[in-house]
C-alpha cells in the first residue's frame, strides 16, 4: 500500500512476504497444477489421479504431500484410501486468476 500524501510504501511484515513467496513456489510445478486441476471437480484418491494424469502413484503421493503441507489440498480417509480435494475455494481462485492473467 502507498500513502498518497507522503508517497511512502507500506509493505507487509517480512515473514508474511516470505510466506507469500513460498506459496507461489508451490504453484511453480506443472505436475502440482495438473493435480489441482484434477481435483477441481471431484474428490480423488492417489490411484485415480495417477491414472487420469498418466503419472506414477509415487509421484502423485509426493506432490500431494507437498500440496497438503501447504494447505492447498485436504484428505479424507475412506476405508484404506484417502480421498483428496481442494482445501478451499481460494485455490481455485488463485489458479483462475493466474490463468486469466496469462491469457490476456
Amino acid at each position: 500500500m502507498i500513502d498518497k500524501e507522503s508517497n511512502t510504501v507500506f509493505l507487509p511484515e517480512e515473514e508474511t512476504l516470505y510466506d507469500l513467496a513460498e506459496l507461489f513456489k508451490i504453484f511453480g510445478d506443472s505436475t502440482r497444477i495438473k493435480i489441482l486441476y484434477a481435483l477441481f471437480e471431484a474428490e480423488l484418491c492417489v490411484n485415480d489421479i495417477a491414472e487420469q494424469l498418466n503419472l506414477s502413484q509415487t509421484a502423485v503421493s509426493h506432490q500431494l504431500r507437498i500440496l497438503r503441507q501447504n494447505k492447498l489440498v485436504s484428505g479424507r480417509k475412506e476405508g484404506k484410501n484417502v480421498r483428496y480435494s481442494l482445501a478451499d475455494d481460494h485455490v481455485r481462485t488463485i489458479i483462475g486468476m493466474g490463468l486469466e492473467h496469462i491469457e490476456e
